[in-house]
C-alpha cells in the first residue's frame, strides 16, 4: 500500500464545520440525519466533505488488514465471488489491467487521493466553484470505494474480526451505504458483490425514511389543527 494514502486528508474552512456537525450527528446514533444535507447547504460541498471522510475511514480500515493483504499474490485473487475488479485510470493506465485485490485497493486509494487533491475537481476555496461534472467524479469515486469495502468484507473479514475492528467496519459501511442510497451514487449491479448486507441496509434505510415521512406528516397535521383552533378562538 502506498503510505501516502494512509495519511488522513484534512478539512478546511466551511467543510471542516460541516464535518464537525456530522460527527456530532453520528455520535447521537441517527444515521439518517448524518447523511441528510443540512438546510441551506450546497450539495456539492456536502458530497465533497463526505467523500473525504469515507476515504479517511477506509484508509484506517486498510491499515488494520495491511499485513493480511500480503497473502494475496496472484492477479485475479482476493475479490468477491463472481467479481474481478480490473484497474484503469484513463491516464497512466488506459486499458484495464488484471491485478490482485491488494493492488486494486492501492490503485483506488492513490487515485482517490489524487482526485481530492486536485483543486480543479475538489476546490478548497469557497470562492472557487465546483466543476459542472462534479457529481460524475463523485459517482466514480464511490463506486470504487464500495469495491474496497467489498474486498475487505469478502477477503479480510477474519483479520478484521481478530483485530476487533468489525464493529467499526460495520458502522462505517452502514454510514457509507446510507449516503449511497440518499444520493444514488452506486449502481445496483455493483451492490451484488455484497448482496445480503446491502439488501439489509437498504431495507433499514427505506423503513427509516418512511417513518420520518409519516412523522413529518403527523407533525404537519398537528400544526394545522393548532392553527385552526387559534383562528377559531380569534373569531
Amino acid at each position: 500500500m502506498n503510505k501516502a494514502t494512509m495519511r488522513p486528508t484534512r478539512h478546511k474552512g466551511h467543510r471542516l464545520k460541516l464535518h464537525e456537525k456530522t460527527l456530532k450527528t453520528l455520535g447521537s446514533g441517527n444515521m439518517l440525519d448524518a447523511v441528510t444535507i443540512p438546510p441551506g447547504e450546497d450539495e456539492s460541498e456536502w458530497l465533497a466533505m463526505n467523500t473525504v471522510d469515507f476515504f479517511n475511514e477506509l484508509s484506517v480500515l486498510f491499515g488494520v488488514v495491511e499485513e493480511d493483504t500480503k497473502r494475496i499474490t496472484r492477479p485475479g485473487d482476493g475479490f468477491p465471488d463472481g467479481f474481478e475488479y480490473r484497474w484503469a485510470d484513463g491516464v497512466g493506465i488506459k486499458t484495464p489491467i488484471k491485478c490482485t485485490s491488494t493492488d486494486y485497493i492501492d490503485y483506488v486509494m492513490t487515485w482517490v487521493e489524487g482526485q481530492m487533491n486536485n483543486e480543479a475537481i475538489f476546490p478548497t476555496s469557497e470562492s472557487t466553484p465546483f466543476p459542472k461534472k462534479f457529481r460524475k467524479y463523485v459517482e466514480v469515486i464511490f463506486k470504487r470505494l464500495f469495491r474496497v469495502f467489498a474486498i475487505l468484507y469478502c477477503t479480510h473479514l477474519t483479520a478484521i474480526t481478530k483485530s476487533k475492528a468489525i464493529a467499526h467496519l460495520n458502522t462505517c459501511f452502514r454510514h457509507f451505504m446510507y449516503f449511497v442510497f440518499m444520493f444514488h451514487l452506486v449502481e445496483p449491479r455493483e451492490l451484488k458483490a455484497l448482496p445480503g448486507l446491502t439488501t439489509r441496509i437498504r431495507k433499514e434505510y427505506k423503513e427509516l425514511k418512511q417513518k420520518r415521512k409519516e412523522a413529518k406528516k403527523k407533525q404537519k397535521a398537528r400544526h394545522a389543527a393548532r392553527r385552526q383552533q387559534t383562528e377559531g378562538k380569534e373569531t
